[in-house]
């Protein structure tokens, strides 16, 4: 980090850092975060004011858009970067939020040249190099340490995209072996989809089965809602995670929280 970057991360924290009381009470509502250590706590503190000061936010379909989603969004997304640069979602800045589940209009055309159009109900969506669309309700359900978090899921997606298009590989730090990642995860995506395709009711949400991508945005979920679940299926990928997120939930989580496996 240059002088400038230095001097403008200080001029933030001291002008615009989030209110100390409404930083621990959002905290306190949600349970992911209520094994972080004091230290960590700080430090996501910092984050989260700087994330805040460098997004905006856009209501549409009737939201009402407040202070509190935006720090619920904001802690959850600083989680996932709590270790790694501050920098890790610089290129795009809009965070969209609906109400609800929202409709997502698509159109394909197929190798014969045929236009397909499609309509999906979506509770969040990334756009490379664009903005990030959540629904308000799969907020307020997220950070429960159940498993499913819509923040943690797109927030993934923004990480992942950094090589490019979303495609389960994001880029590994130095000393990470890519060899190793692309082993680990293959193995593990082509067993759960082998699982599915039998009719087992898996643990993990099936959609990780629907492309690479899905499959590290839903364990990355996994691996900070309900780590003990991830080890138990996936020990390597739990590893790789732990490697890339340089963090380790499962011993941090206070016991019965995120330890049902």
């Amino acid at each position: 980090m240059n002088w400038f970057a230095r001097w403008r991360r200080t001029r933030i924290l001291k002008r615009h850092p989030v209110p100390r009381a409404d930083f621990e009470t959002a905290v306190g509502q949600l349970p992911i975060l209520h094994g972080l250590s004091a230290a960590e706590l700080n430090h996501l503190h910092e984050t989260t004011s700087l994330f805040l000061h460098g997004k905006s936010f856009a209501a549409a379909g009737g939201a009402e858009v407040d202070t509190t989603t935006q720090l619920k969004i904001a802690l959850q997304a600083c989680l996932m970067i709590l270790q790694l640069d501050e920098a890790s979602y610089r290129s795009w800045n809009e965070i969209i939020l609906y109400p609800d589940e929202f409709l997502r209009l698509r159109e394909e055309v197929d190798e014969a040249g045929i236009v397909h159009h499609s309509r999906d109900i979506l509770a969040g969506e990334s756009w490379l190099g664009g903005p990030l669309v959540l629904s308000i309700a799969d907020v307020e359900a997220s950070g429960q340490a159940d498993g499913v978090n819509v923040v943690l899921h797109e927030f993934a997606h923004k990480l992942d995209m950094l090589n490019g298009d979303a495609n389960g590989f994001p880029p590994l730090h130095r000393g990470m072996d890519a060899a190793t990642w692309a082993r680990d995860f293959s193995t593990a995506y082509a067993d759960l989809c082998a699982r599915i395709d039998a009719g087992e009711d898996t643990e993990i949400d099936p959609y990780a089965a629907s492309d690479p991508a899905e499959f590290f945005a839903v364990l990355s979920e996994v691996f900070f809602e309900t780590p003990a679940l991830l080890q138990q299926e996936y020990p390597a990928v739990y590893q790789q995670m732990c490697l890339f997120y340089r963090q380790h939930p499962l011993l941090r989580l206070p016991d019965g929280i995120g330890r049902s496996a």
